[in-house]
């Protein structure tokens, strides 16, 4: 990875954080993307951060929000919201870093176990936006696949970030694992480590897949 530039979006916490800390490790030009130097819903502070990058070999989409209430609670604001950050910063971020990519650049959408299905705790937007990223994917697979550029997205399960603690309590946290068919949550380094490959050489025909992440729950 010595002469890579990855992007990677929401990489100061959870899974994000220690994509960062692993691509350093390896040797690669890590741009870190969070809500300090960079409000994604906002296309003028997205234009004014990837202007002052030339290069963009790897880009690892992975920002989201999250509520927990059913849609009776849900305001369209809060709605907008969510589908801004989980899906609409995507698309955008993906439109900028196109002309920044070459024939072997790799992009990575991180999308939920919730897109696949649905969500135990998590409101309507959320599922929904991260479902968009399914659709998001395979479809620039088919733009993308003559440009020489990889595209896919992992589905992960509930995995053990400050996100999840926020989300589910104790009780639900141990309800879910004995509902997991390996009767665990997954850690950070077991969504970090397929995503890796899916950077890599060895994943060069891999595209517009949707790789799950979940433990066997479906």
């Amino acid at each position: 990875m010595k002469t890579k530039t990855v992007v990677v979006v929401g990489g100061s916490t959870g899974i994000g954080k220690e994509l960062v800390i692993t691509f350093k490790n390896s040797g690669a030009n890590v741009k870190s993307i969070s809500r300090a130097n960079c409000d994604i819903t906002k296309q003028e502070e997205i234009d004014l951060y990837f202007s002052n990058i030339n290069q963009v070999d790897i880009l690892i989409n992975n920002a989201a929000i999250n509520y927990c209430k059913p849609i009776e609670e849900i305001s369209l604001n809060e709605w907008n919201s969510v589908i801004d950050t989980n899906l609409t910063s995507y698309f955008y971020i993906i439109k900028k870093c196109l002309p920044l990519m070459k024939h072997g650049s790799k992009i990575v959408n991180v999308s939920s176990i919730a897109g696949r299905s649905k969500s135990l705790v998590s409101g309507v937007h959320y599922t929904s936006s991260k479902a968009g990223l399914i659709g998001l994917t395979r479809q620039l697979a088919q733009e993308l696949g003559p440009k020489g550029i990889n595209i896919n997205c992992v589905c992960p399960s509930q995995t053990l970030t400050p996100m999840l603690e926020r989300s589910m309590t104790s009780k639900q946290l141990s309800e879910l694992s004995n509902n997991i068919p390996l009767r665990r949550i997954a850690k950070v380094n077991e969504i970090v480590k397929p995503i890796l490959f899916l950077c890599s050489e060895d994943a060069s025909y891999i595209h517009g897949a949707c790789l799950d992440i979940n433990g066997g729950q479906i």
